[in-house]
């Protein structure tokens, strides 16, 4: 989406993919605006998503934290496991994708250019102002009906699936073929302390094999030890001796 007007007047179709309706507007063209559109726009008159992303990011662990205890017969070490694993930076890019909704993203232009390395990160950020938005517009039990009704089989599909120890895995991985182990360093850190994210890589011998995300150090070390398996799966990994 380019400007507002075009956000503006595709405003019922944006809708229609959530299958939600809103009763105030505004909050769904502010959850649809980043900070870089109104930053380039000095006559935006509008609110960008940054507030409505942190709301939404209490929104979504409060409503998959009840689901997960109203529904899943487990220990807390394991239900911390899977809500983590349902509303992590890859989990929330993945509901975007599924909604179909990514082209009305209002993008300034320099974020647009860089668009390709921060994709994921951004429209998580997106997923999150959105169910901000609609907690604003309808109150919890609407945000929960809302993601419920887009992501229950994902979610029943998460809680059936084994949850693997991806470190664990890379780590056997590389000492059986290079008999050393991966090495993870954080490579970024951003937010106040109370909501911090972290990128990690996973190193071999200096050489970068995946790069992950999360809002501990553990879960970050985790989707990089992930994202260097599917790598290696994919196309090898060849580290010199």
């Amino acid at each position: 989406m380019d400007t507002l007007n075009k956000l503006t007047d595709s405003i019922e179709q944006l809708e229609n993919l959530l299958d939600y309706s809103f009763s105030d507007r505004s909050l769904l063209i502010q959850a649809c605006c980043h900070c870089s559109f109104a930053n380039e726009n000095r006559d935006f008159q509008h609110k960008h998503n940054e507030r409505l992303e942190f709301l939404g990011d209490a929104v979504l662990g409060a409503i998959v934290t009840h689901f997960l205890h109203q529904n899943v017969d487990e220990r807390e070490g394991k239900l911390s496991a899977l809500r983590a694993s349902l509303v992590d930076a890859s989990a929330c890019f993945n509901y975007i994708i599924k909604l179909e909704i990514e082209p009305y993203l209002l993008l300034g232009k320099g974020e647009k250019q860089n668009l390709g390395r921060g994709r994921e990160s951004l429209l998580a950020d997106y997923f999150e102002g959105v169910m901000g938005a609609i907690f604003l517009d309808g109150g919890f039990f609407a945000a929960e009906k809302f993601f419920l009704a887009h992501f229950y089989d994902d979610i029943i599909h998460r809680v059936n699936a084994p949850l693997r120890n991806w470190k664990a895995e890379l780590q056997d991985l590389t000492q059986k073929h290079h008999r050393c182990q991966p090495v993870y360093e954080v490579l970024k850190e951003d937010g106040p302390d109370h909501s911090k994210s972290f990128v990690i890589g996973a190193f071999l011998r200096e050489k970068l094999l995946g790069t992950g995300s999360g809002q501990s150090k553990k879960l970050a070390e985790q989707d990089a030890a992930e994202r260097a398996l599917l790598k290696y799966d994919k196309d090898g990994i060849s580290v010199d001796m």
